[in-house]
C-alpha cells in the first residue's frame, strides 16, 4: 500500500521509500555489529591479551558501507545539513525554488559519485588491493556503498519530483 499525500493519492515512490528505511536501518544494524564487534576485541584484548585480529580493518569497511546506506535516507527526509539563514524570511514558494535547486545538486552530485565510485570499483577489482592483516579485497566494499548511491540517486529523483509539485501549489 503505498503512502498518502495528503490529498488521497498514492504518494510517488512509496515502495522506493520504505526501501531506503530499510537500507539505512540496515546500515544501522551494520553498525550496531562494529560497535558488538569492537566491544568484544576490546574485552579480548584485555582480558586474554589477544584482541581480533584485523578489527580496525573490518571497522573501517563496515563503517563506510553503513555511511553510504544512510545517505539515501539522509536525502529523502531532508536530513541533510541546509542553511536556513538564507530562507527563514522566505515564502512558501520561495522555498520551494530553493528546495528544487537543491535536488538537482543533490542528484548532479549523486551521479557523479556514482560514476567515480563505479570507476574505483573496477580499479580496484583489476588490480586486486586487498586489507594488510585479513587480505579483503577491497572492491568488495564497493558493492554495498555502489548500491546505496544507486539508491541515493533513485532518492534524488524523488525528493527533486517532490520539489517540482511543492513549487507548482506554491
Amino acid at each position: 500500500m503505498a503512502e498518502s499525500a495528503g490529498n488521497g493519492r498514492a504518494r510517488p515512490g512509496g515502495f522506493a521509500r520504505r526501501f531506503v528505511e530499510w537500507w539505512a536501518l540496515a546500515g544501522g544494524v551494520v553498525l550496531l555489529g562494529v560497535a558488538l564487534m569492537t566491544a568484544w576485541s576490546a574485552f579480548t584484548g584485555w582480558v586474554f591479551g589477544k584482541p581480533l585480529s584485523g578489527d580496525f580493518e573490518l571497522t573501517e569497511i563496515f563503517v563506510a558501507v553503513a555511511i553510504f546506506a544512510f545517505l539515501p535516507y539522509c536525502q529523502l527526509t531532508d536530513a541533510n545539513v541546509t542553511a536556513d539563514l538564507f530562507t527563514s524570511q522566505a515564502g512558501p514558494r520561495a522555498i520551494a525554488g530553493f528546495t528544487l535547486f537543491a535536488s538537482v545538486l543533490a542528484l548532479g552530485i549523486a551521479i557523479l559519485l556514482t560514476w567515480r565510485t563505479w570507476a574505483g570499483l573496477l580499479d580496484y577489482h583489476k588490480y586486486v588491493e586487498t586489507t594488510a592483516i585479513l587480505k579483503i579485497p577491497i572492491w568488495t566494499a564497493y558493492v554495498p556503498a555502489l548500491f546505496s548511491l544507486g539508491l541515493l540517486v533513485l532518492a534524488c529523483l524523488i525528493s527533486l519530483l517532490d520539489s517540482w509539485r511543492a513549487l507548482r501549489r506554491g
